[in-house]
């Protein structure tokens, strides 16, 4: 058991000068602990709005503690051995961002899903298969979910529920498709789902719908087809397709650029596609009702409204630059693969 000395207590005032509050930060990062927390504490726990354990070989968090944590902001847990998250976790109510990267986590307490005030949640690097499948509909405040290098098969359809998120990351996965709902994702910026490899095959139609998508990383998978309302996201500035056996659009054009790639799905969309199947029709109305697609109008009057100029050529698969894609070192790198103009 350490003692109480051993603590790190940073005090610090609330911002609300009536109340007059002391939130306190606990830094118990790299102390080597083992096994379990000591929860006596020369403070109330009430009181502790971060709590920093990473770094260790801690291997459980007692119930107890968790459940005693009731104004916790951040607890940061990256880097121990835990096996699972307690269950009284769900007693944090006011928690805002949550790190359990780096552990060994097969599945995350169904309880998570009460912590109602979370905008980051970082699990990273563990075994996880599955997420809660009612996530979406609790967690609604959501702003950043990274979730990469588990073993994720799928995402709960209740993704799609998440209208507040702005950054998923869930690559190096064995992810076989996306959620049907991704197109109420309207606030996504950058969306990761890099490497699964030969797992996933396609994309759904629904990515158009991502009105405010900045970046999409789709390298690295078995895509053989981007679906054309990819050429609708008017604010895409980075694409990445590289390490995808891609026939649509054939290689001349995605070595032209990401501006290439939406003009020639426009194109391809425009020229009557959607009119050859019942199912494109449902999704090429719904492109319309979200005002990314304007009918003939994008290619006559709009065209110019999709020009940037700043943006890097995408190379083949074949190129020698991305073989180093593949090395252990790059893809179990914690990392998380960075876009460049």
């Amino acid at each position: 058991m350490i003692s109480s000395s051993s603590f790190s207590l940073a005090s610090q005032e609330n911002m609300v000068p009536e109340t007059r509050e002391m939130q306190q930060v606990v830094d118990l990062s790299g102390m080597s602990l083992v096994d379990t927390l000591p929860i006596s504490f020369n403070r109330k726990l009430s009181n502790i709005h971060v709590l920093d354990i990473a770094n260790n070989n801690l291997e459980v968090i007692p119930e107890s503690l968790a459940a005693r944590l009731v104004n916790m902001v951040k607890l940061d847990v990256h880097s121990n051995q835990l096996k699972t998250l307690p269950n009284s976790i769900g007693c944090l109510s006011n928690l805002k961002i949550l790190n359990v990267s780096g552990n060994h986590l097969e599945s995350l307490p169904k309880t998570i899903e009460n912590c109602s005030a979370l905008e980051e949640l970082n699990a990273n690097f563990n075994q996880l298969t599955t997420l809660p499948d009612t996530i979406g509909y609790e967690l609604v405040n959501l702003k950043k979910v990274s979730v990469n290098s588990n073993k994720l098969i799928f995402l709960p359809s209740s993704t799609g529920h998440l209208t507040n998120l702005r950054h998923l990351d869930v690559h190096l996965n064995r992810l076989r498709s996306l959620p049907d709902d991704l197109e109420n994702l309207t606030n996504l910026e950058t969306l990761n789902i890099s490497q699964n490899f030969q797992y996933l095959e396609k994309l759904p139609n629904a990515i158009g719908h991502l009105i405010s998508l900045l970046e999409l990383d789709i390298s690295y998978n078995n895509i053989t087809v981007l679906p054309d309302s990819i050429g609708c996201l008017k604010r895409l500035q980075k694409l990445s397709v590289e390490g995808n056996p891609l026939v649509s659009p054939p290689h001349e054009v995605v070595e032209n650029g990401v501006q290439a790639i939406k003009e020639y799905l426009n194109d391809k969309m425009i020229n009557g596609g959607h009119r050859n199947s019942n199912k494109k029709k449902s999704w090429f109305g719904k492109l319309k009702k979200y005002g990314t697609f304007n009918g003939v109008r994008v290619m006559t009057q709009e065209r110019e409204g999709y020009l940037m100029p700043n943006y890097r050529t995408i190379d083949g698969a074949a190129s020698p630059r991305y073989m180093g894609m593949f090395s252990p070192r790059r893809l179990f790198s914690p990392r998380t693969p960075h876009f460049s103009r």
